[in-house]
């Protein structure tokens, strides 16, 4: 076994181990889907805050200035991840354990922690939760299976994705509130040619 004394992996490099194993004796056809969900899992969220969107248009203005926020909130969230990213320079684990995996292991210099899927995954369901779309039912367990997908398929340890889904959710519990001091904004859009954008009539 490997050396698990060693920068992540001293944390729960074990678990990462035993969580590969599994997949490596799981049904292909298994490994396939959970490699697509965790490739373009993300769309998922994008077509949910886009109905949210949809859905908004016969709102009130103080709910479609936060089903607007939600993208906004969610790139911040990537960006605040990278840069933490940055700070910390942690080394996959499929490099460091040298773990047999699902996917391809990243390039060296693409950091492991923390997880960039979860945190964008956190943001985005938080988000749909806290603008009252109804959606979160659907984005809160999406963006727990995503971020298991992220261990399952050998690209991080599970102190990432927990991480990444810490970051995204409380970076989207902070910001989502002030989005409501955006209604009159989307009251005066609604008196505009930007109307159809924001109102269903």
């Amino acid at each position: 076994m490997p050396d698990l004394a060693f920068g992540g992996a001293s944390m729960d490099g074990g678990l990462y181990l035993w969580i590969t194993g599994l997949a490596q004796r799981a049904p292909h056809t298994l490994n396939t889907l959970v490699a697509y969900g965790t490739d373009y899992g993300l769309g998922l969220f994008a077509a949910l805050m886009l109905f949210a969107w949809w859905r908004a248009r016969h709102a009130g203005s103080r709910q479609m200035a936060m089903v607007l926020a939600t993208p906004v909130v969610v790139v911040v969230a990537y960006l605040a991840n990278a840069v933490i990213k940055n700070l910390f320079d942690e080394q996959r684990p499929c490099r460091t354990l040298r773990a047999a995996t699902v996917e391809a292991c990243p390039g060296v210099g693409d950091w492991s922690f923390p997880s960039n899927h979860s945190a964008v995954a956190a943001a985005a369901a938080v988000g749909l939760v806290l603008c009252g779309s109804g959606l979160g039912r659907i984005a809160v367990p999406a963006a727990v299976l995503i971020a298991a997908s992220r261990v399952w398929v050998g690209a991080h340890y599970p102190h990432d994705v927990a991480a990444g889904l810490m970051t995204g959710a409380l970076l989207a519990r902070a910001l989502m509130p002030l989005a409501r001091r955006a209604a009159p904004a989307v009251d005066r859009a609604r008196a505009t040619r930007l109307r159809p954008l924001v109102a269903a009539r």
